[in-house]
């Protein structure tokens, strides 16, 4: 099954040779939802590959509050844990299980190697980057720029093109920690986009339409 995963989610990105060989390396790691996959201070020994279930990056501030950075989905890594591997630091960022999630887990003296030695990898991680690094600068475009009514609504339409479903199951205060604000101010703003036809709310349950 893992190796049917790996296939499934890594074929268009990584030779069969690269794949065979991190099947037989490989540490199958499964998490439920909301586990703390990866902690802030935590030395990294293994970088993960995602083969099922979403995970969300966070970094928090000075007051210990967590900060939506990115989400990752299936045939991703994290590539803020990749760079902690590569400059032997510690984790900058916490990241924790949107849903049930399982990952492969590879040692970092093989991603290492794997980036000099294996040209499919090398193409990966590097597009990794660049994904996470516009992601990040459309994160900081969002705090800086758009108006938490915006925020929210594309952060409501982010989690429905994740899960393939219009409607999502999450908790007004889930929502507020994920934009750092009240549940309050989401709640409020919730009903307004209720008005505007944009939503459709019910208990812990939200239809973007």
């Amino acid at each position: 099954m893992t190796y049917d995963l790996l296939i499934q989610k890594f074929s268009a990105t990584l030779d069969k040779d690269l794949i065979e060989e991190i099947f037989r390396i490989g540490k199958i790691a499964n998490y439920k939802k909301n586990d703390i996959i990866i902690d802030i201070g935590q030395t990294l020994k293994f970088i993960p590959l995602l083969l099922s279930g979403d995970i969300k990056i966070l970094r928090e501030d000075s007051e210990g509050n967590d900060l939506l950075i990115y989400f990752l989905e299936a045939g991703e890594t994290c590539t803020m844990s990749l760079t902690c591997c590569m400059g032997t630091t510690k984790s900058k960022i916490r990241a924790v299980a949107e849903k049930d999630t399982s990952l492969i887990m590879i040692p970092v003296q093989n991603m290492q190697s794997w980036f000099h030695n294996n040209e499919s990898w090398r193409s990966f991680i590097l597009e990794s980057y660049q994904t996470r690094f516009d992601e990040m600068l459309e994160t900081i475009d969002n705090l800086a720029f758009m108006k938490m009514d915006k925020r929210l609504y594309k952060y409501l339409v982010n989690k429905t093109n994740l899960g393939g479903s219009k409607i999502i199951i999450v908790k007004h205060q889930d929502i507020a920690e994920d934009l750092h604000t009240s549940r309050v101010v989401i709640s409020r703003l919730l009903k307004q986009l209720e008005k505007e036809n944009k939503i459709k709310l019910s208990r812990n349950k939200i239809e973007v339409l």
